[in-house]
């Protein structure tokens, strides 16, 4: 995956050493760190099978990765953008489910996420040693290829084409939720009970801590640098994944661009948040809604958000105001004075 619609460094910081300072002294996690998906995934696992249940995960994502990283020429979607408007590709039960429900988030959120927005990803380069300021004329040859109505399914025989030449998906902003989804279920087949997951921002809180209590997750502070939490999240056996403006970015003549893009215009989303962050019980629609939230702005992702039964968000607004949605307001903890906690919304 593109080093991420929600890179490791930013968005959810797991302040381990600060919050599971409770955890029962005989109840020594296995902590495993690599580098996959474009960004770095940590595991910190609690059980007598925690060995193999860690080993089996990070398996389990690199087998995702091989098949819906965009920069894996031999990945799956790799191959079906290849064939765009000429052809079908047949694809994995993984691959197709995640597609399938990214259309599913697209006409939730009229489109603010679209998996064919990779034309657009590609023109601006954010990330990469190629990242620029495109023209007004380019970024509009590339809209034209941005239409998640052109993605056609053919669920009896796994198929999926794209409708036109040069059209293209990235699945950056849902493929991790899928996969921290995934890890779970590695987990709870190896009897795992106590776990955190964080694929690079995406967090899932596996059952409680080991004595117990629950998980205290903190929220990355947007205007500050990496490791400053804002507060923190009490939560038990839920997915928590944030996107912001921080991620990835590169400023030009004193502005800043970042990655998250809206299909509409084809520019950085600009509506007014800095940072978006969804709890849920599926880390996929955790992924899906954290940025479609954002890109559709604090009114419009209030109400969306409102209107899905078990997802809460807190919404993070450039004039250091935070939103909390009424399932959240008693487990959010506001710790740092900068910013104003609104409560009524």
């Amino acid at each position: 995956m593109r080093s991420s619609r929600k890179t490791w460094y930013i968005l959810l910081l797991l302040i381990f050493s600060t919050f599971l300072v409770s955890c029962t002294s005989n109840a020594k996690p296995v902590e495993k760190e690599t580098y996959l998906m474009g960004t770095v995934i940590q595991f910190k696992v609690y059980g007598k099978n925690a060995e193999k249940a860690t080993e089996e995960a990070v398996k389990r994502v690199s087998q995702i990765e091989k098949k819906m990283s965009v920069n894996i020429e031999t990945s799956e979607v790799s191959k079906l953008n290849a064939k765009a408007g000429v052809s079908g590709e047949k694809l994995s039960a993984d691959t197709y489910s995640v597609i399938e429900k990214s259309i599913k988030y697209s006409n939730l959120t009229g489109g603010a996420l679209d998996a064919t927005i990779e034309p657009i990803v590609k023109l601006w380069g954010i990330g990469t040693d190629k990242e620029r300021v495109p023209s007004k004329t380019e970024i509009n040859e590339k809209l034209k290829l941005v239409d998640y109505k052109n993605i056609i399914l053919d669920k009896k025989n796994s198929t999926i084409k794209l409708g036109r030449t040069n059209q293209a998906i990235d699945l950056g902003a849902i493929a991790k939720g899928y996969t921290a989804d995934e890890v779970k279920k590695v987990l709870l087949k190896n009897k795992i009970s106590s776990a955190i997951i964080n694929l690079g921002g995406n967090v899932y809180a596996l059952g409680n801590k080991p004595d117990g209590t629950n998980w205290n997750i903190g929220v990355q502070n947007p205007l500050s640098t990496r490791g400053e939490y804002l507060g923190t999240i009490s939560v038990s056996d839920k997915s928590i994944v944030t996107s912001g403006n921080y991620e990835r970015f590169f400023i030009k003549d004193g502005i800043r661009y970042h990655h998250i893009f809206d299909p509409k215009n084809g520019y950085p989303a600009e509506k007014g948040l800095i940072s978006t962050t969804i709890v849920s019980d599926k880390s996929i629609d955790g992924d899906a809604l954290s940025t479609s939230t954002y890109i559709l702005g604090l009114d419009k992702g209030l109400k969306l958000i409102e209107s899905i039964k078990g997802v809460e968000a807190i919404f993070i607004t450039s004039d250091k105001k935070i939103y909390v949605t009424e399932g959240l307001k008693g487990s959010f903890d506001l710790t740092n004075k900068e910013f104003t906690y609104e409560k009524g919304r």
